[in-house]
């Protein structure tokens, strides 16, 4: 499976405030830029706290993509992909509506009372890890369902898994021009952090977009 991860950040790093509220970092034409990245995957992942904090769709924008993917014999939108170890995600959540099909990896504790519910809900619920889902069992998981290229958009500590497994083959960079500040914040890669061994990247174009800079990395 081909992972891509992409991700917008403040100019210090940070992808939302102290709060975790949705902030808009990025302008309309890096809006177009992920749609379109999204329209080239066959499945968007992001974390249950993502999902809790801003119940993101994870579709297609532009009717446009949608048809052109229905004329390559794809559904006119990727899956949706939600990394939930004890299977909070609301079952009236967006992602979970019957635009695309919704994935949900949960560990093996989950409550069943929250299984049946996400059930109930239209999710596919595929088991990976016990206390905490593995991620990396779970993209396996994942492309035997079909999967075969991933995006993942967050936030920080799905992000950051992601690395730690070796999952991640690319990261799409959007760097805004604002401050937002704060050390509860959270920023690109959250989790434990990297001690010992550090993700090395390759940085293969810099563009301008919008009132900021993206940066395409290949990860060595």
């Amino acid at each position: 499976m081909h992972v891509v991860a992409n991700a917008a950040m403040s100019a210090d790093g940070k992808l939302s405030s102290r709060r975790r509220e949705q902030i808009v970092i990025s302008g309309p034409d890096d809006f177009a830029r992920v749609d379109a990245l999204r329209a080239s995957c066959d499945a968007v992942l992001v974390g249950g706290g993502t999902v809790r904090a801003d119940d993101p769709h994870l579709t297609v924008e532009d009717p446009e993509l949608r048809a052109e993917r229905r004329e390559a014999g794809k559904p006119a939108h990727p899956a949706r992909v939600v990394v939930d170890t004890r299977a909070r995600t609301p079952p009236s959540s967006r992602v979970l509506d019957d635009a695309a099909v919704s994935y949900v990896l949960i560990g093996a504790s989950a409550p069943e009372d929250r299984r049946t519910a996400l059930r109930d809900a239209g999710a596919e619920l595929l088991v990976a890890g016990d206390e905490r889902v593995d991620l990396a069992a779970g993209v396996a998981a994942l492309e035997d369902e079909g999967i075969d290229r991933l995006l993942v958009e967050g936030g920080g500590e799905i992000l950051f898994s992601a690395f730690e497994a070796g999952l991640v083959d690319e990261l799409s960079l959007f760097v805004g021009s604002l401050l937002i500040g704060g050390r509860d914040a959270p920023t690109l890669a959250d989790g434990t952090g990297f001690v010992d061994e550090f993700p090395e990247l390759d940085l293969k174009d810099v563009e301008r977009v919008d009132d900021g800079v993206l940066c395409r990395y290949a990860v060595e």
